[in-house]
């Protein structure tokens, strides 16, 4: 095929399921050798592009070729010559590193050993733990064996739907980095991504609405031309004061799984009312200090008080004064919105006439009234992130724990969400987050990083950024965590 033929090529592709048209007439081409990005809000149809594309769902109408070929008719061929990860996880988790990667191989007629030049660069990162598991890798680490296994058959193109959700920012540059070099040894790569820094880094980007393709151009262009959805403003805030009575109090906490020690000796505080950012890679031990914090896991050392509760000898009480969010939801998919407040205020103790009650003002403020009998996997993303976090306060807990609530949700999604942390904050609820993102970083009244167990740096993201020099937090998170010893495994 001529090197000028574009290799990918979309005419009028549309599909629909039920009575929801999730794309309507999308065209576009893609060249050989450019990174193609797909940008667009949660439910604007990117997933249902990429597996029309990959030969995993059938189109309504309009065609699509790959290197010339049918997706519909020439899907056998077509599937030796993509490689593909999807949203979620594609690995299988209860193989180890190296017997996914030798699956991956098996089923594309080929050996590791024969592509291996291929990943070298990249599996070499991840060799030294060969034998875990995949499911027990950090985000990071498991990151790079997916992209090792969609490449070990040398495809001609590479289809990348969010890649990087739940990666810290250290691995995220590092991925990029990796694409590029795809690049230069002539694979073409087409990816969606909710980062816009990422975004950036196409050659070229188009943005997909309520199924449609708006708009293809250079990044600049295009994030210039629909700015409102992809990169709005920043939040602003009139904080509210409240007593700085602390809230948490964390001394000497140590968490160690016998020879490792995982939290090493952290202490801090954190007041009522206060957005406390609580950030690290991948590996540094912060999903540990949260469980210990939530009464979920026994220190081995040191002391640490939660709303006035031991987390050691009073974890329960710990469990019953705090709110809990993680990336998942923590919502039940197959219960209406509705029966998941109800589900929830129960278990938290709550008096029947106050859960009627607030339910109603939750669906009301939320705008979910019409929605109240809907099932909540038939939710969009962000209307599912508002509720979870609704829920996790309904009970009006003294702190909510925030794990990366915000992974793989749109920038416009995000700052809504923000805004109900303000709200939250302003009423005198403790804000304990991670995150990714360090524009989040910035939202924060103070910001913890750690690095190997440790906390390497505790203040305001203003003083953060001029005690190091930095005109951002991305620059402060970047020179601290390239400072880390031990692997992010």
């Amino acid at each position: 095929m001529e090197k000028d033929v574009p290799i990918v090529v979309v005419k009028e592709v549309g599909k629909s399921y039920g009575t929801v048209e999730a794309l309507k007439e999308v065209s576009f081409v893609v060249e050989r050798g450019e990174i193609f990005g797909l940008i667009g809000p949660d439910g604007a149809g990117k997933s249902t592009l990429f597996r029309i594309l990959t030969t995993l769902l059938l189109a309504d109408k309009g065609t699509a070729t790959i290197g010339g070929l049918d997706v519909a008719t020439d899907y056998k061929q077509i599937r030796t010559k993509v490689g593909y990860m999807p949203g979620r996880f594609s690995l299988y988790q209860d193989l180890s590193v190296e017997e996914n990667l030798e699956f991956f191989a098996t089923v594309f007629h080929t050996t590791v050993q024969e592509n291996y030049d291929l990943i070298k660069d990249i599996y070499q990162q991840i060799e030294p733990f060969r034998k875990r598991r995949a499911g027990a890798l950090s985000g990071g680490m498991k990151q790079k064996l997916a992209l090792s296994c969609a490449l070990i058959h040398k495809p001609d193109i590479l289809f990348l739907d969010e890649p990087t959700t739940g990666v810290d920012p250290v691995s995220r540059k590092e991925f990029w980095q990796m694409l590029r070099n795809l690049r230069e040894q002539g694979i073409t790569i087409v990816v969606s991504t909710p980062i816009m820094d990422e975004a950036r880094q196409c050659d070229r980007i188009a943005f997909i609405n309520h199924g449609k393709i708006h708009g293809i151009d250079t990044p600049e262009r295009i994030l210039q031309q629909f700015a409102s959805i992809l990169c709005p403003p920043s939040l602003e805030r009139e904080e509210v004061r409240h007593e700085t009575a602390p809230v948490i109090e964390v001394e000497q906490l140590t968490k160690c799984f016998g020879n490792f020690t995982a939290v090493d000796h952290i202490s801090f505080q954190v007041n009522r009312g206060e957005i406390f950012g609580f950030l690290g890679a991948n590996g540094a031990g912060k999903t540990t200090a949260m469980r210990m914090l939530c009464g979920l896991s026994k220190p081995t050392s040191g002391i640490g008080k939660v709303a006035g509760y031991d987390i050691f000898r009073e974890a329960e009480q710990v469990k019953k004064h705090i709110g809990y969010m993680s990336q998942k939801f923590s919502l039940y998919e197959d219960l209406k919105v509705w029966e998941n407040i109800r589900l929830f205020a129960g278990i938290y103790g709550m008096k029947e006439q106050e859960i009627e009650r607030k339910t109603e003002e939750l669906l009301e403020r939320l705008g979910l009234t019409a929605e109240r009998d809907t099932l909540v996997k038939s939710l969009p993303v962000g209307w599912k992130q508002k509720l979870a976090f609704s829920v996790s306060i309904f009970h009006e807990p003294r702190i909510v724990f925030l794990d990366e609530p915000t992974g793989g949700v749109d920038p416009a999604t995000r700052r809504q969400f923000w805004e109900l942390i303000y709200q939250a904050a302003d009423q005198g609820i403790t804000i304990f987050v991670t995150t990714h993102y360090m524009d989040e970083a910035e939202y924060c009244n103070r910001i913890s990083i750690m690095v190997d167990g440790q906390i390497k740096a505790l203040d305001t993201p203003a003083r953060l950024k001029q005690q190091f020099g930095t005109e951002t937090m991305d620059d402060v998170f970047q020179q601290l965590a390239r400072g880390a010893v031990r692997k992010a495994d």
